[in-house]
């Protein structure tokens, strides 16, 4: 029940804000993805599962402010109780534009909600775990001009995370001894790989990907004993966009992340590494 009303929420939240982008300035993008497998921060949710993605991000009237949700469910039955939605609000914005020390940055708070547990319960035992919702701040430094190299970007991420109640199973109550509380560290950088300088499809422009993670004892698994201080995975990517029109966009992409860690993986990946695909459709209004 409260799986379907969160959807139906999400929808109905887009749908109203596309009819009211034609009479405002509010404005966003709302679509689905869809990937081979479900990757999150190193770890494979679901396992050898494909996964389905819907979202949608709010531009509130130009003012900085930003409203996103984000869903998670594996297409494969078994993993109903993993299935999560994450809500954000942020605000995003740029100091010095179009300079050398330009910077863009965006902050602000998310939610992770698994709507087929409770949000409350305190955790009991293996066959009622109680709430598994987690909470976190998060803050973003991109710099577009930094390395001097059009179209190469790199970019900081720190996050502070908690459990989103105490005595669950994602925090003091973990058997395991892990937690989600702590801090992660995210280096990324990205390349705009223009058919100018590698006409490796005419017309196209590959975007280059490649971040790491220093996860100080962040457990994001309910029921996880990850508790090391230490760089977790190195993940690269490469994706592009096709513009179909009528503010649509396809971006089909692939990935591969080495995993320096023991995430629990070894029947999916004996040997950590992990090969994924994804193709997303967008719609900006």
């Amino acid at each position: 029940m409260k799986k379907g009303i969160l959807v139906s929420a999400v929808v109905l939240l887009a749908a109203a804000s596309m009819v009211q982008a034609q009479e405002s300035e509010l404005h966003g993008t709302a679509g689905v993805e869809f990937g081979s497998k479900y990757i999150w921060r190193g770890f494979a949710v679901y396992g050898a599962d494909t996964a389905i993605h819907p979202f949608v991000d709010l531009d509130l009237f130009g003012s900085g402010f930003h409203i996103e949700a984000i869903g998670h469910r594996a297409n494969a039955g078994g993993n109903e109780l993993s299935e999560r939605w994450d809500y954000a609000l942020y605000y995003a914005g740029a100091v010095n534009p179009e300079q050398c020390s330009e910077m863009r940055y965006m902050a602000g708070y998310r939610y992770f909600n698994y709507p087929e547990l409770s949000s409350h319960r305190a955790f009991k035992n293996p066959g009622d775990i109680g709430s598994v919702d987690l909470q976190e701040l998060f803050a973003g430094f991109s710099f577009p001009r930094l390395l001097g190299v059009p179209g190469l970007v790199p970019t900081y991420v720190l996050l502070k995370t908690w459990p989103g109640n105490s005595g669950t199973i994602v925090g003091s109550a973990n058997p395991g001894g892990g937690s989600f509380a702590g801090w992660a560290h995210v280096f990324m950088l990205d390349y705009a790989l223009s058919d100018d300088i590698c006409p490796v499809i005419p017309g196209q422009t590959l975007n280059l990907h490649a971040e790491t993670v220093f996860n100080d004892s962040v457990d994001p698994r309910p029921g996880g004993g990850y508790t090391d201080s230490d760089w977790t995975h190195v993940l690269f990517g490469v994706s592009t966009d096709f513009a179909l029109g009528a503010a649509l966009t396809l971006t089909p992409g692939i990935n591969y992340q080495v995993t320096f860690e023991d995430n629990g993986d070894k029947g999916v990946s004996p040997d950590h590494d992990i090969l994924w695909a994804s193709v997303k459709l967008t719609y900006k209004f």
